[in-house]
């Protein structure tokens, strides 16, 4: 087709949207462009058309949505795959439909016949030389569907990006062309909450350097990019992006190097931004947007090693099961493309799959995790698939976890006022320990100002944090882990077991006069923890009786006395005034730990076990 071809077709093929609009029959499923790429001139006459009993399939849809009114209910009837704010109130009063399915299976929907397509609106960017029209900024399914369609008008529009990869359909294939030369509809980030702030920082401590992630919109995903900042050689592969990807690539944080699939290019199917995006992708090679039967394919997800998918919840029951498309039975948003990335990211290899929430909703009234899902909420995410969840509170780690350790990780990540409830009603069901301590968890604020990293004398870099009650499995492992000898020097005795009614009073401390610290080796997001720390504070004299045990392999380390020093530190933060220390007269590395740490140190002797104090 030589290029005189396609522009005698393309003039042929004008119309004003009301003429391009006639062909819109009873009984037709008209289906309109995604997100910002909704065909605003032709959704505005839509509304003035005389037709009667027409279906309004959409995906995500912003700016105005005449059809959903109440007013023309006898005319359209709106069906969304992904409930947009503009189309709430209408479903919710039954005049509007809502078709839940995985954002990844609803181009196979569509071509198969199963449901039909009348009628496309699609936004295009004017044709190229060789008469092939940009998608722009949505590709997603609105590419799949003008292929599938009966009849495709398209609104042109110069002012739409020209975005590359899969993202073009020929004039030859549009059968009405309407020119409008608008501002394409942006997308204004909600500001960030101190609470969105505090949620970033958790994901963030969980991305490390050359994961590929995948990035949404909203104002936790935006935080969740400012503090990536100091990462290194991250990619994108995702469904959606807004602004906030900008800055990582002109500082070089996003590069894309060392993806696994598709390297240097920023894998997309939407974008959803201000103007200054729609700009920076123009004809931007580093860009390449596809449909979602591809990018949300759990298969292709899992291509890219260090897949980092970050998915957000209504709520999270106590077992793990994740509600994100409805409050009840209101329904909200829809199924769209989480379990597409939780999938795939739980296949990539070192691949996480993290939920993020808000710990509360209605200005702290409700818990946003509950002992069950609230009537008529549909489950998204399966408890079987989900593997961290984090609020502002912290991260649980939930895979391969049984139910007690989850209820407890998912306890200690909700807001504080509601965890007596949830501690009270998992009693209840038998999800926890009957004799489960409470004031870790109820009254105690988890230090995290503690937190810290610390490298060995081989160049390892390792986590040491204050201990947490969902560490028993952890400390049960540690233990069991100690020879003979170690566990003599520790506790003065060869003990043989350490069940939970010992346990529990390792893990479940007050951070005041008690205080545990856990060293931890983090690999794919999971710890294993491979020594502790702690001190008991005698209120009498001020000091504190202290002990540290480190595993029998990762001895001769130096993380003994990197731990007591971490240990002295927060101590003194916590004015205790001194260390007393038991050492055996055959622990020589116990003694010389502590006469080499720089304080003066008393030392008496009696019965083969040395007494050490030492004063800060």
């Amino acid at each position: 087709m030589d290029s005189s071809d396609w522009r005698q077709r393309y003039a042929d093929k004008l119309k004003t949207a009301d003429e391009a609009l006639r062909i819109l029959k009873p009984g037709h499923r008209l289906f309109i462009g995604s997100a910002c790429g909704v065909p605003q001139k032709l959704i505005h006459t839509l509304a003035e058309m005389p037709v009667e009993d027409v279906e309004v399939a959409s995906l995500l849809t912003l700016g105005v949505a005449p059809y959903a009114q109440e007013a023309l209910a006898g005319r359209f009837r709106a069906n969304s795959f992904f409930i947009s704010p503009n189309l709430r109130d209408a479903v919710h009063e039954g005049r509007a439909d809502y078709t839940p399915i995985f954002l990844s299976e609803i181009p196979e929907l569509i071509r198969s016949g199963r449901m039909p397509v009348d009628v496309a609106l699609i936004q295009v960017t004017p044709p190229d030389a060789h008469g092939f029209c940009s998608l722009g900024v949505s590709v997603d399914i609105t590419k799949p569907i003008a292929e599938a369609a009966e009849h495709v008008i398209a609104e042109v529009n110069p002012q739409m990006p020209r975005t590359l990869g899969n993202s073009f359909i020929h004039v030859s294939r549009l059968h009405a062309l309407v020119e409008n030369d608008a501002p394409v509809v942006e997308f204004k980030t909600p500001g960030e909450s101190e609470i969105a702030r505090r949620i970033a920082r958790n994901v963030a401590d969980m991305v490390e350097d050359g994961s590929t992630i995948q990035v949404g919109y909203g104002g936790i995903p935006n935080a969740i990019l400012k503090y990536l900042n100091e990462k290194r050689d991250l990619g994108v592969h995702t469904e959606v992006f807004s602004d906030g990807i900008i800055d990582l690539i002109e500082s070089g944080v996003i590069t894309n190097r060392r993806k696994t699939l598709h390297p240097h290019k920023v894998i997309a199917s939407f974008a959803m931004g201000s103007r200054r995006l729609y700009d920076y992708i123009n004809n931007n090679p580093m860009f390449e947007f596809h449909p979602v039967d591809y990018t949300n394919d759990p298969f292709v997800i899992a291509r890219n090693e260090r897949m980092v998918a970050i998915n957000s919840a209504l709520e999270v029951d106590m077992t793990g099961q994740v509600c994100a498309d409805s409050l009840g039975y209101r329904f909200y948003s829809g199924i769209g493309g989480q379990l597409d990335f939780v999938r795939g990211a739980a296949r990539s290899k070192d691949g996480k799959a993290i939920i993020v929430l808000k710990s509360t909703r209605d200005d702290e009234k409700y818990s946003r995790i509950v002992p069950v899902l609230s009537e008529g909420a549909g489950v998204t995410t399966s408890r079987g698939d989900v593997h961290y969840v984090v609020t502002e509170w912290g991260v649980a780690q939930l895979h391969g976890k049984s139910i007690r350790e989850r209820t407890l990780a998912l306890i200690s990540i909700a807001h504080p006022k509601f965890r007596k409830e949830l501690l009270g009603m998992a009693k209840e069901r038998h999800y926890v320990y009957a004799d489960q301590p409470e004031s870790s968890l109820l009254e105690a604020r988890y230090p995290e100002e503690f937190e810290t990293t610390i490298e060995t004398r081989d160049g390892t870099s390792l986590f040491v944090r204050p201990i947490k009650p969902t560490d028993e499995p952890g400390m049960r492992e540690l233990f069991y882990s100690f020879s003979k000898e170690t566990v003599f020097y520790r506790f003065f005795s060869y003990l043989s077991a350490m069940p939970h009614e010992k346990l529990a009073k390792f893990v479940n401390v007050d951070y005041e006069n008690e205080m545990a610290l856990v060293v931890v080796e983090k690999k794919a997001g999971d710890e294993r923890i491979i020594g502790s720390a702690r001190y008991y504070v005698d209120k009498a004299t001020g000091l504190a009786e202290f002990a540290i045990s480190v595993e029998d392999d990762s001895q001769n380390r130096g993380i003994g006395t990197l731990l007591f020093g971490q240990l002295t530190r927060v101590a003194k933060a916590k004015g205790v005034k001194g260390f007393v220390g038991y050492v055996l007269d055959t622990n020589t590395r116990a003694y010389r730990l502590m006469t080499r740490a720089g304080y003066p140190v008393e030392t008496a002797w009696e019965d083969g076990v040395y007494t050490l104090t030492m004063r800060f």
